[in-house]
């Protein structure tokens, strides 16, 4: 199988003229499939990251225009200058549409799969948010569990028909969820509006000890989310948290969400994750979009995600011990020590949280990202919130 069959090249018309970008344009540096395909087979030419557009909209709900994003945020991408860092990526075009949206989520999940396997990390552009179940999906065969982080103002779930509905945009948890066989380990979404969620939705996250942080409980404190998104093994970005006024290249963006400068960082902080393997950012429509003001917001937000992986730290899981410090704390009337990891390298916390109540000397654990505060909780003696999620999921 080669990755080329099921990718169309980037059309010139779409970037302009490759000689007038300047040496330290993205434009410039790099690798892009416009006449050969480019060599993901020798290691020293492999990207470290790729960025591919999808040409598929038709999951896509009331926002009919999805399949046209890619090409309308390269250009704006292409012309921003690269950090102080050498880069390794390649644009490898459009995934074609298949005959059905079936073969074109077959097609995401083979191409994300392979690429994954050779440890390039796809960047997904376009189409609707029911592209985040072919962006799971790849991990099928990864032997690996999961953690889901959605960034949304709203959860895309059907409480009153769960088993038998048709997989779009506004449904794809639902088969996320139900997907067997099952290796979704954890579910997290960020910046959801309770007004756009029913409480039965939120229940049944509270039910099965998903994460879910409501917009205004981080205003001003953006860092809240950031060791949510630091445990999630694949993000996905719905164009439509971001609010009207900041992205309205979406018909069903709303007045409220996330400021422009707050989904750059959210895409740092993913991007900073040593964890993150995919990265999605769907719902995006030119056909809303005429002075291309959400385009060059999209491409400063994959400007953020790849400034972030060129800042990773390579700080987890805690090896050498040497490099973290441990922090141990019990709880009044609770039989649990926890035990907090800070690493020296970047200041970042962790939790870590064993198995089945395990106590033995051998003991498994499962490190958890936190912040200072839940480590300054456990000091008072209340349980981190986090804490008490993972261990349920552990029992």
């Amino acid at each position: 199988m080669s990755l080329a069959d099921f990718l169309s090249p980037i059309k010139p018309e779409s970037i302009g003229d490759p000689s007038q970008y300047y040496n330290s344009q993205f434009g410039h540096t790099i690798t892009k499939y416009l006449d050969s395909f480019p060599d993901l087979e020798e290691e020293e030419s492999r990207p470290h990251i790729a960025l591919i557009g999808v040409e598929e909209g038709r999951g896509s709900v009331n926002n009919n225009g999805t399949q046209k994003a890619a090409d309308a945020v390269r250009k704006h991408f292409y012309e921003l200058y690269q950090g102080d860092y050498k880069i390794k990526i390649a644009d490898l075009g459009n995934v074609k549409a298949g005959s059905t949206i079936k073969d074109t989520y077959v097609a995401v999940r083979l191409l994300l799969e392979e690429l994954m396997k050779m440890d390039i990390l796809p960047i997904l552009i376009g189409g609707g948010q029911d592209l985040t179940y072919a962006q799971y999906t790849a991990y099928e065969n990864l032997e690996q569990r999961v953690d889901v982080g959605i960034i949304d103002s709203k959860f895309d779930l059907d409480q009153d028909n769960p088993d038998n509905m048709p997989l779009n945009s506004n449904t794809y948890l639902n088969h996320i969820i139900l997907h067997q066989p099952d290796y979704l380990f954890n579910l997290s979404n960020i910046a959801y509006q309770t007004y756009l969620v029913s409480k039965e939705s939120i229940n049944m996250y509270d039910k099965l000890f998903f994460n879910a942080i409501r917009l205004g409980s981080f205003s001003g404190k953006l860092d809240q989310a950031e060791p949510i998104i630091r445990a999630a093994d694949m993000i996905s970005f719905d164009i439509g948290a971001i609010r009207a006024s900041e992205a309205g290249g979406n018909a069903n963006a709303g007045p409220n969400g996330l400021y422009g400068d707050e989904a750059c960082q959210l895409a740092r902080y993913a991007g900073m994750s040593d964890k993150c393997t995919s990265f999605g950012i769907y719902e995006y429509n030119p056909t809303f979009d005429p002075m291309g003001q959400t385009a060059m917001l999209i491409a400063q937000m994959i400007w953020c995600f790849v400034d972030g992986y060129y800042s990773r730290k390579k700080d987890a899981p805690m090896y050498p011990k040497s490099n973290y410090i441990i922090y141990r704390t019990t709880l009044e009337a609770d039989d649990y020590e926890l035990v907090f990891v800070k690493s020296k390298k970047s200041d970042r916390w962790w939790m870590q949280v064993p198995y089945f109540g395990s106590k033995s000397v051998n003991e498994r654990f499962y490190l958890v990202p936190c912040r200072y505060e839940d480590y300054q909780m456990a000091v008072s003696g209340e349980m981190p919130d986090l804490w008490w999620k993972t261990h349920q999921k552990l029992q």
